[in-house]
């Protein structure tokens, strides 16, 4: 950049290097989506298709010597006789449970499941009493999931909303690609959480791994415990009075909320400082990163 070199650009604050790159020139704060609702519309907010459930209409699937496909088709069946509360029994660690349920339903795992378990989902209640694997709840857009014990890596991978809880600690990547909703974990989280996340919000009670938030879009990640390091254009924000309401609130809905409440955590969002990176010459990309 003319008037500026590499040597002085090393040498600033954050700050004065975006200025001194012309990087503030455009101020970007992304698309909002508006949208009236009718309220004598009210039967348009569900899938033509979705079937009409009893919540107090309760049944029990042993699924041991059930295939993946058998039990997801089982769970349709169930829902289309009225059934509102369904139990899935012996899971045995399964894969893609319980996906592409698009209506409300009180979903019951007790046990394991494996990878892509409940994902694709838009409006039930996800109760997991054992441990999931891989991308749990993927592409989530509605609804509450709640596991009672550990979840695998990229936990809540391009979750769109709803509410994913996990009580224990979880793998790398959670929420990676995250566009919405929230994802609230009791314990620890590994590498790259937060990863080109683009909107939610992230609450992990406990430690954080590596390069948290790395290059995130837009969005907050509360941490509890330690953060080994953030990851690009992640930075430490002022906790407010609203994050606080916020996390006492969801943290005591589910159970998590610590002895010595939420003023410790720590807030982190995104630096902006890539919005306009696509601008930037190939030696600016480089002191930027």
């Amino acid at each position: 950049m003319a008037g500026v070199t590499d040597a002085e650009l090393k040498t600033m604050s954050q700050e004065e290097r975006v200025k001194a790159l012309g990087m503030t020139s455009e101020q970007l704060t992304g698309k909002s989506l508006y949208i009236e609702f009718d309220p004598e519309a009210g039967e348009n907010f569900t899938y033509p298709w979705a079937p009409e459930v009893d919540y107090n209409k309760r049944t029990e699937l042993d699924t041991d010597e059930l295939t993946s496909t058998e039990v997801n088709n089982r769970i349709r069946a169930l829902m289309a006789e009225g059934y509102g509360t369904i139990v899935l029994k012996n899971p045995r660690g399964k894969h893609s449970l319980g996906v592409g349920i698009l209506s409300r339903l009180n979903l019951i795992i007790e046990g394991s499941t494996g990878y892509f378990g409940v994902g694709l989902i838009d409006g039930p209640n996800v109760r997991i009493t054992g441990r999931v694997g891989w991308s749990c709840a993927e592409n989530m857009m509605a609804g509450t999931v709640v596991i009672e014990k550990n979840a695998g890596s990229t936990f809540g991978a391009a979750l769109r909303g709803g509410d994913l809880v996990c009580m224990g600690s979880v793998g790398s990547r959670t929420g990676i690609d995250m566009k919405g909703g929230s994802i609230i974990v009791g314990g620890d989280t590994g590498a790259l959480s937060g990863f080109m996340m683009q909107r939610g919000r992230m609450v992990f009670c406990g430690n954080a791994g590596k390069n948290l938030g790395d290059s995130m879009y837009d969005g907050t990640i509360y941490v509890g415990g330690d953060i080994q390091s953030c990851g690009v254009d992640a930075v430490e924000a002022e906790l407010t009075e609203l994050d606080r309401a916020w996390l006492t609130r969801k943290l005591t809905q589910y159970g998590l909320m610590p002895d010595k409440g939420v003023d410790h955590f720590t807030k982190i969002v995104a630096g902006k400082q890539l919005w306009n990176y696509d601008n930037l010459e190939p030696h600016e990309k480089k002191i930027i990163l």
